[in-house]
């Protein structure tokens, strides 16, 4: 592990270690009203491991952590199944290739070709949430896509730092707090890196919503999930958000957004299109 993983894993399970009910693990108020945060003491002990090595590793120590442990561990703090994987990956047991660590400048012409074959939104997200490809019909979507230089066109950061971005999504406090849990669970690998800290720091720098929601250290895998936009042309559209990995490019993460069905979304993204054309 490099020092800011170990950093951040450390941080993380003091984190989720104060979250903890302590009448869930059968152990009474410490004093007269805290019921809430296990010791480290008593983390170690459910976890079958010396309370010194624990606190070692709270304390970001240079010290080697296996997967059985960080799992017990894992158990003991109640990790849902994404903050397992994310404590995982920042102790050098995750697939760092499925987070990704390539760099892709384009999208692959055959790939580029399966999005431009559909006729709702798709678009293309690099390791670092770099959006590197897209659609006509994404771009009819999200007019300013092509105008933005290829430095800034970051998903996370457009969330974030775009008002006409902003102003098209209603639930934008909800969606942002997803974008930001996901792309933790999906960075720990590349923790440490230059790109990844001049992301973080850049736009925490630019957004004071970005700094608080990140420093919460919120996990979440992707799941496929609703999307609502409201577009100042043709009003609501509802989507259905999912993402596909091509088995050929697996840096590459495909996002599309499927017409909800029984809404008027379809025909009011055809005219969306045609109007763009």
């Amino acid at each position: 592990m490099n020092e800011e993983r170990r950093r951040e894993l450390g941080q993380f399970l003091r984190d989720r270690r104060a979250g903890l009910l302590r009448a869930d693990h059968g152990l009474p108020p410490i004093g007269r009203r805290r019921i809430m945060g296990l010791r480290r003491e008593e983390v170690a002990a459910f976890s079958a491991v010396s309370v010194t090595w624990y606190t070692w590793l709270e304390q970001g120590r240079d010290i080697n952590a296996s997967r059985q442990v960080l799992e017990s561990i894992g158990r003991v703090l109640r990790l849902s199944a994404a903050e397992q994987a994310y404590v995982l990956a920042l102790g050098g047991h995750g697939a760092v290739l499925a987070g990704g660590t390539a760099t892709l400048e384009d999208v692959p012409p055959h790939l580029q070709a399966l999005m431009d074959a559909v006729d709702f939104p798709a678009f293309a997200v690099a390791p670092d949430w770099r959006i590197a490809g897209w659609n006509s019909p994404y771009q009819a979507l999200y007019s300013r896509i092509a105008e933005i230089v290829p430095a800034e066109r970051n998903l996370l950061r457009l969330v974030f730092t775009d008002p006409q971005l902003r102003q098209m999504l209603p639930d934008w406090e909800l969606t942002s707090r997803y974008f930001v849990a996901e792309f933790r669970s999906e960075a720990g690998p590349r923790l440490g890196s230059a790109a990844h800290t001049e992301l973080v720091d850049s736009l925490s720098a630019a957004s004071p919503e970005f700094a608080g929601i990140w420093a919460e250290r919120g996990v979440l895998g992707f799941a496929s999930r609703q999307r609502i936009f409201i577009h100042p042309t043709v009003g609501e559209l509802t989507f259905e958000q999912h993402r596909l990995v091509p088995s050929d490019v697996p840096e590459l993460h495909f996002v599309m957004y499927v017409p909800t069905a029984g809404t008027p979304t379809k025909e009011r993204l055809a005219q969306l299109i045609a109007n763009a054309g």
